[in-house]
């Protein structure tokens, strides 16, 4: 008698636990279908605002200076809101919050001052990015050899295109940058998602 109510109580454990790892496989796959619909929509919109900047740069170059000064008029209004209500009334806590809305208006007033500097940065960049991979080919005795020369040398030439256009081509710069990089980046979520719900279709079936 005494085992046979053993064996039931093991029966009895053995479904419950079976029961319990059934529910955590269908929760880990909800979970992971959720997290595949949700990186398809975000590629998708990443996609959307990648296109938007390599047909529109210029408008993206702007959004783009609209959304730093912003930033910094919201960081000033952050501190300037903890500074009237400190205790301790002190001059100095209004001195960040003011800086920060100059600057923020400054960036609104002259677009150009910062798309101007990110210009010149990147240009900068493209230059000392393209000599370097060309030096870095010469190097090289396999057969990347020729395909890093060729990607140092369109690195360099762009760095003069856009030095030599500098200060007048920032904005399309920025925004041609911003668009390509989200595109690719919208690229890959979506093929992270596809792989995801790719591999959750396999165990399910």
């Amino acid at each position: 008698m005494t085992d046979i109510v053993n064996n039931s109580e093991k029966s009895n454990e053995t479904a419950v636990n079976e029961e319990i790892t059934v529910t955590r496989e269908t929760q880990t796959q909800m979970l992971s279908m959720a997290f595949a619909r949700n990186t398809k929509m975000a590629g998708i919109v990443m996609i959307v605002i990648g296109l938007l900047g390599i047909l529109v740069p210029n408008f993206i170059g702007i959004a783009f200076n609209t959304f730093v000064g912003g930033i910094f008029l919201l960081a000033a209004l952050a501190l300037a809101f903890n500074a009237w209500h400190t205790k301790n009334q002190n001059m100095s806590l209004w001195f960040r919050p003011f800086v920060l809305t100059a600057l923020g208006l400054i960036i609104f007033i002259h677009p150009g001052i910062i798309l101007g500097v990110l210009g010149l940065l990147i240009a900068i960049y493209f230059l000392i990015s393209g000599f370097s991979s060309m030096v870095f080919a010469f190097e090289l005795k396999s057969s990347a050899k020729l395909l890093t020369l060729l990607n140092g040398a369109v690195s360099f030439v762009l760095g003069v295109i856009v030095l030599d256009s500098w200060p007048f081509a920032s904005a399309w710069v920025i925004g041609l940058i911003i668009g390509v990089t989200f595109l690719f980046d919208g690229i890959s979520l979506l093929s992270i998602a596809n792989q995801v719900k790719s591999t959750q279709e396999k165990v399910v079936n």
